[in-house]
């Protein structure tokens, strides 16, 4: 039993990285060259309305109605090969696209299914070694080749899939560090915003004001702005100089009751998604700190494995995953009584 819920800890902390950095680096001009995505194939994408992967399908109940709202998902970061020369993952290799959808969009994308038709675009990903300072320099590069990507898949479903209808930002971690971008170079202020629902910006520090007109939400129903926030566990933080520049400050959306409330106990959170795809509800209290989420242990199998963790950032959708998908359709259905559709 003991060896059975340690590998269920373990493929948990696994199928979303990101909790680990790597110091060895290599020029980003010697990283092998990756054929660009073109997202007027379907190949290109992870998830497209007509391109359910079967990973979700049991989550996905109207598989022929086409939905009124739209979801662009943005997925964190998967490489972290501590002797892996790339700078950006090969996204032709079947092996890195079957690690997209067998974590990230199995475990995270999953939760807006319901609110909105799915897209997920393969992208050439930075390496987990670009958020060091160490490797800014080349880092840059990295990112800036990756958020190339996504700005041209967001393009390319605007102009052919989006068809004038609302839609939702989700992202985690890298994800998120690029939504920024995208929101801030093509909805912030810009006649597309009236169009968005809401930003879920996951994982990764965001300022109260990292917009000028986009802002947090603090009502469930709310629409139009974001929420954000990072987890750890109760009463734990990051290192010092860690928690002052990628949490403190950052705004922090409490994802059970989506208001103020600093305190919230484990009758009011709706459920979080498990390994196996079991639904754990009334399973964690939580407090709001600044910059981030203070999260009891969850009640799950191999539970005093989780003990031995302080940060949960493997999990930050997961554990919210009913109460993020039953507020998506919230602010969607909120979205068209508002604008009258």
């Amino acid at each position: 039993m003991l060896k059975r819920n340690f590998f269920k800890i373990y493929i948990l902390l696994w199928f979303i990285s990101g909790c680990k950095l790597s110091y060895n680096t290599y020029d980003f001009e010697e990283s092998p060259e990756i054929q660009e995505p073109d997202y007027s194939k379907n190949v290109s994408w992870a998830v497209l309305p007509e391109k359910i992967p079967s990973v979700i399908s049991d989550f996905y109940k109207e598989k022929k109605k086409e939905k009124n709202a739209d979801v662009f998902y943005i997925y964190p970061t998967l490489i972290d090969g501590k002797d892996l020369k790339a700078w950006n993952s090969d996204i032709w290799d079947r092996s890195i696209r079957n690690d997209v959808l067998k974590r990230p969009v199995k475990y995270q994308a999953s939760a807006w299914i319901e609110s909105g038709n799915l897209y997920v675009p393969f992208y050439r990903q930075a390496h987990i070694r670009v958020f060091n300072k160490k490797f800014q320099s080349d880092g840059k590069k990295a990112l800036d080749l990756a958020y190339s990507d996504l700005k041209k898949a967001f393009l390319h479903y605007l102009k052919n899939y989006n068809n004038d209808k609302p839609f939702i930002i989700a992202s985690h971690s890298q994800g998120t560090f690029h939504a920024k971008r995208l929101i801030s170079e093509f909805i912030d202020g810009k006649e597309l915003q009236n169009k968005l629902i809401a930003a879920y910006l996951v994982g990764y520090k965001v300022d109260k004001n990292e917009f000028n007109n986009i802002k947090p939400m603090i009502a469930e129903d709310e629409i139009g702005g974001f929420v954000a926030w990072n987890t750890y566990k109760m009463n734990k933080y990051p290192r010092k100089n860690n928690y002052e520049e990628w949490f403190r400050g950052g705004v922090t959306t409490n994802p059970i009751t989506w208001d103020e409330s600093i305190d919230t106990k484990n009758t009011l959170h709706k459920g979080l998604l498990f390994t196996n795809l079991k639904i754990f509800p009334k399973n964690i209290n939580i407090k709001i700190i600044d910059g981030m989420i203070w999260s009891s242990v969850p009640n799950v199998p191999g539970k005093f494995l989780f003990r031995t963790i302080r940060d949960y950032h493997f999990a930050d959708i997961n554990l919210f995953w009913v109460d993020i998908k039953e507020n998506a359709k919230l602010r969607a259905d909120q979205w068209f009584l508002k604008n009258n559709y």
